[in-house]
């Protein structure tokens, strides 16, 4: 089963990112691989949740929805069942987890980073593309927060980036588009740092289960794709940090 596209399995999909696009949130990104687009944003809240107040540090949460035509047929609102569904929240949780895990808390100060994460079009890989996107306009907020003499050091250690890889046709394949994710005989989602640390893997056999050594490759394959997405993001934020 070729490629969709014709990429060769180690390949992304075409990448791009733009920051600074949505006018009135301190932080925000737009993000494209391949067909999937998601709206990133950042917004700052002068205030923490309850269990924080008076520690001194901050906190980072995330939102994430996909709107009625971003896929094939319509979806119907979350709003319209009265509360998220199942998959939005483990989605918002894993894209606050993903950022919250390279966030000095302390250096934040007592305030709240809403990230939210609109899917504009779905086409595979849209938690990873969010999560890549979102770190993108987590960093553009913070250093709002800096240039307006909020905090004195950017509250970030590490930078993070998301992919998806699996196993399609008995071919392990990077960033999954749709069509391939919908046939894959493993998925696997892969959050890591610049520093090559795991923040979080899902892995599922939808078939048959797989052996230690195609985990590993799966999770080589992730780790080049991961590199890429960095180096992405440090293109398009420089001349920002």
């Amino acid at each position: 089963m070729p490629r969709p596209d014709g990429r060769l399995a180690t390949q992304l999909r075409p990448v791009k990112m733009e920051r600074g696009v949505a006018k009135y949130a301190e932080g925000s990104c737009l993000i494209s691989i391949g067909d999937t687009r998601v709206l990133c944003t950042a917004s700052i809240e002068d205030k923490v949740p309850p269990f924080l107040k008076g520690q001194g540090k901050g906190w980072v949460t995330a939102e994430y929805s996909m709107l009625p035509r971003a896929t094939l047929t319509r979806t119907p609102r979350d709003a319209s069942s009265g509360k998220p569904n199942g998959r939005t929240v483990e989605i918002q949780r894993l894209i606050g987890r993903s950022l919250r895990s390279v966030v000095d808390d302390h250096l934040l100060g007592e305030r709240t980073i809403w990230i939210d994460c609109d899917v504009l079009q779905a086409d595979g890989g849209t938690r990873t593309a969010s999560i890549t996107g979102a770190f993108v306009a987590l960093v553009e907020s913070v250093v709002w927060l800096k240039r307006k003499g909020l905090i004195k050091t950017l509250p970030f250690n590490e930078w993070v980036s998301a992919v998806s890889v699996g196993v399609v046709a008995g071919e392990e394949r990077l960033d999954l588009a749709y069509a391939e994710d919908s046939a894959a005989a493993v998925d696997m989602n892969v959050v890591m740092t610049d520093t090559s640390r795991y923040i979080e893997v899902q892995g599922t056999a939808e078939g048959a289960p797989f052996d230690r050594n195609r985990l590993n490759r799966l999770l080589d394959l992730a780790l080049e794709g991961t590199r890429e997405l960095i180096s992405i993001q440090r293109e398009v934020l420089k001349g920002l940090i």
